[in-house]
This record gives C-alpha cells, sequence and structure tokens, in this order.
C-alpha cells in the first residue's frame, strides 16, 4: 500500500511542475526565443490535448501520460490527468489543488509559494524572464527549433527546460530534466490560443469526504 501511495503522489508532484511548464503556447515569430517572449506579452488563454512520457537517466521510458489542459493567465488553469491515473489540478489565481481520485485526497498549496523561480515564472510573465533564467538558442532537429532554460538558482527542482517552437512559432514540445535525473517530455496538440474559457474552470470544491491536506 505504500508504494502504491508514493508511486501516486511522486507523479502527482512531476505533475504539478509539468502543468506549470505547459500552460503555455507560443505565438508566431521567427526564433525560439522571439517566440517566447512574444508569448509573455500577448497569449491570455490557452487549450490544448498533451502525451507526457517519462524517462529515466538511461533514457527508458518508465510512465506515460496524457489529458487536457486550459489556462487563463495570471495564475489560472485546469490541468486533467486522464491516464495513468486520473488526476485534476487547478490553480484558481490564489492557490493550486491537487485532487487524485484513486487516494480520494486533495492537496492545496498556495500559489505564489509553489510556484516561486520556477518553469512557470519563465512563461507566465509575472517576472523579468533573463533576470531569473539563462536562456539559449540550441538550434534546430528537424522542423522543431530548440531553446533551453536553466535556472540562475539552484533551490527549484528541476535543472533545465527545453521548449520546442514549430517554425510557425506554435509550442511544439517541452522537456524537462530534474534535479533526480529523469527526463520528461510533453508533446502539445488541438492547440488554441486566447479560446474563451469560462471562470467555473478554474473553481475547484473538494469532494466530501476525501482528506485535505495543505500548507
Amino acid at each position: 500500500m505504500l508504494n502504491t501511495i508514493e508511486k501516486h503522489m511522486n507523479f502527482l508532484e512531476r505533475s504539478y511542475f509539468l502543468l506549470l511548464l505547459s500552460l503555455f503556447t507560443s505565438i508566431a515569430e521567427a526564433g525560439a526565443l522571439s517566440s517566447l517572449k512574444t508569448f509573455v506579452q500577448d497569449t491570455r488563454t490557452v487549450r490544448a490535448t498533451f502525451v507526457q512520457t517519462v524517462l529515466d537517466k538511461n533514457m527508458r521510458v518508465v510512465q506515460r501520460g496524457g489529458g487536457t489542459m486550459q489556462f487563463e493567465r495570471p495564475g489560472k488553469f485546469r490541468w486533467v490527468y486522464e491516464k495513468p491515473y486520473e488526476q485534476l489540478i487547478v490553480g484558481d489565481g490564489a492557490r493550486i489543488w491537487f485532487y487524485d481520485r484513486d487516494l480520494d485526497q486533495v492537496t492545496v498549496r498556495k500559489l505564489d509559494l509553489a510556484i516561486g523561480t520556477s518553469p512557470a515564472a519563465l512563461l507566465a510573465g509575472s517576472s523579468n524572464i533573463e533576470a531569473d533564467f539563462d536562456l539559449t538558442e540550441i538550434g534546430s532537429q528537424g522542423d522543431t527549433e530548440w531553446l533551453e532554460a536553466k535556472p540562475r538558482t539552484k533551490e527549484g527542482t528541476f535543472e533545465w527546460v527545453r521548449l520546442g517552437f514549430t517554425p510557425a512559432g506554435g509550442l511544439k514540445a517541452m522537456e524537462l530534466h530534474d534535479n533526480f535525473g529523469q527526463t520528461t517530455v510533453l508533446t502539445f496538440s488541438r492547440m488554441e490560443q486566447n479560446p474563451r474559457l469560462s471562470s467555473e474552470l478554474f473553481k475547484f470544491t473538494p469532494p466530501e469526504g476525501v482528506d485535505v491536506i495543505s500548507d
């Protein structure tokens, strides 16, 4: 039972940071760095589907998942994992709610404390990107242009994030390398930029009877 809970929680923690990473799509402009900067200025809402693959330090697949996401800047999002476990992550602008249906458990964190100098800060436009991250264009692979972001501080949970953009400037893929040697790859599809989203998507009330854990 303990191993099962640890497995679920580890996946939940990875999901949280990847959620913050994937709240973003980009705008058409030449170059990965230009696409990122334009996104920070112009994108307010996004709706998309995603596939997530987690690789160990030997680049072997240890987990696959996927689902849907919506977000509204700043700080509001809804991230739904449909597999391998049913999970819901909601940001209401002040707090982040993590609901694991299998465990019947909700974890709540303050948004500002949870984000910090994180991948969300890289893209959400609430801070000076160059002040918090070293950004490097690392060239093209096939039809994908890649940008690498490394946090200037060592307090986070990841070593680097890479963002892959299409020639038109759309966000195609993300890669996150964490401090435990794992790499998580996200690929996006059916992406809509600036759709009209209901405010109800970003509200969450814990179901009756679930355990609620808060900061």
